[in-house]
């Protein structure tokens, strides 16, 4: 295992308490790269996409070094599939459920449905019988880009990528979907929250918009926050996540560094300030050879704008892809090559590569049923032990060393999505 060497021993001990099933698919649509996250898999995007949806067979794990084992298709079909059962053998170490060259940038565990939100749909994988059905553009969304899956009191929400938000009501088998005309900011939608008041609030690439009372067909409840009418309270208008504090206020994450909103007054925080890792204690670590802002205007200018223009890699601390706010009220921020970043109210404290976290591009934070926080990073996956992590790699099961999204059970499983599938992590009974 890639973790710090004190104590391993007893760490794999805990590991091997699991063994390990993935479950494979391949569903066509577009790519959602955003200008950052994902860009390094923008060369696998213009290759030729998968035109079936291939039924998984299992296989068996691995050991640590070994080469990854071949996984055959039980059968295929002309067209992308949008429902069947996979086959599963119950037996086995390991399965994949494989999506292509897309990304698995969301996922819900919702009971035994298991909601899978990729770059070509969202997928609803029943864990007690291996039945999906695959949700796009054709049977009720706007779009095929999924960037957020969630649950919005008994509907299942998601936020796409130029297709708005879709509410799914299961009772009537129906999509219901809020876009620009309804008083969406904007139709990229990275992340939909319900705050403890009854707001709903949404994360989108031109600003966060409050629904007060969460009455989303009431256009007169629609509320847009900006740079311009915020005066700059809300740092940047690309937002990437949305949460909720302890004490009721609404944190924000932004291309721009972190925002806060309580009481109707904006405080935020950027690199200047303490967020993410300085470039000189990083710079060996960052691992993509091209870097977003050489490609596009908008990242080239949110690096001009912090002073960041002569660093031509990917490193942007101001730019925070996940966000969490634990029970204690402390914020966890996921950066773009600066590590993680912890805040207290008042402290910021930085952990990186020098720390023993596997990457400094924080792409998820999760925290489990038992209260452990898991980070998402572009070379593993880490679960936080106080300042240490224990690091998981695909030498213990998981799809790829990308990890975007998790999902965890009551009963200890683990669903980790990456770039290509995701890895079932099955706690041993």
């Amino acid at each position: 295992m890639s973790i710090n060497q004190k104590g391993s021993s007893k760490i794999m001990a805990q590991w091997n308490k699991k063994s390990v099933a993935i479950v494979s698919a391949s569903v066509l649509g577009l790519l959602g790269l955003t200008g950052g996250a994902y860009y390094f898999g923008q060369r696998q995007a213009l290759r030729p996409q998968p035109s079936a949806l291939k039924l998984p067979s299992a296989g068996q794990l691995k050991a640590p070094g070994a080469p990854a084992p071949v996984q055959t298709p039980t059968a295929a079909v002309d067209g992308p599939q949008q429902q069947g059962k996979v086959q599963v053998d119950p037996n086995a170490k390991f399965t994949h459920f494989r999506v292509g060259n897309r990304n698995v940038k969301s996922m819900l565990l919702d009971g035994k449905l298991l909601w899978v939100g990729t770059s070509g749909g969202v997928i609803k994988y029943d864990t007690s019988n291996d039945e999906y059905r695959l949700f796009d553009a054709r049977n009720g969304l706007l779009s095929n880009g999924i960037f957020h899956v969630s649950k919005l009191d008994n509907r299942i929400m998601v936020g796409t990528y130029g297709g708005g938000m879709s509410l799914y009501d299961p009772a009537n088998d129906k999509w219901e979907n809020f876009n620009i005309p309804e008083g969406l900011g904007d139709a990229f939608v990275y992340g939909v929250m319900k705050a403890s008041n009854g707001d709903v609030w949404v994360a989108t690439w031109s600003g966060a918009n409050r629904i007060r009372g969460g009455a989303l067909k009431d256009r007169s409840k629609w509320d847009l926050f900006t740079v311009e009418n915020t005066k700059n309270g809300l740092p940047n208008d690309w937002v990437y996540g949305i949460a909720e504090g302890k004490n009721g206020e609404i944190w924000m994450a932004t291309e721009g560094g972190l925002a806060r909103y309580m009481n109707g007054k904006w405080d935020n925080w950027n690199h200047a300030k303490g967020l993410g890792a300085p470039f000189e204690l990083v710079k060996n670590d960052i691992k993509f050879d091209s870097d977003p802002a050489q490609v596009s205007v908008h990242h080239a200018k949110q690096k001009e704008e912090m002073g960041l223009q002569g660093i031509n890699v990917a490193y942007n601390p101001n730019y925070i892809v996940s966000l969490q706010v634990d029970k204690d009220g402390v914020v966890w921020c996921g950066t773009w090559g600066g590590g993680l970043a912890r805040f207290d109210g008042k402290t910021w404290r930085n952990y990186t590569v020098a720390d023993g976290l596997p990457g400094n591009h924080v792409f998820m934070l999760h925290t489990d049923a038992e209260g452990k926080t898991w980070i998402g990073t572009n070379n593993g996956l880490a679960r936080r032990e106080g300042d240490k992590f224990v690091v998981m790699t695909t030498e213990h099961g998981l799809f790829s060393n990308n990890v975007f999204s998790m999902a965890t059970g009551a009963n200890g499983d683990q669903w980790i999505g990456s770039f290509g599938g995701v890895a079932h992590l099955k706690a041993r009974k």
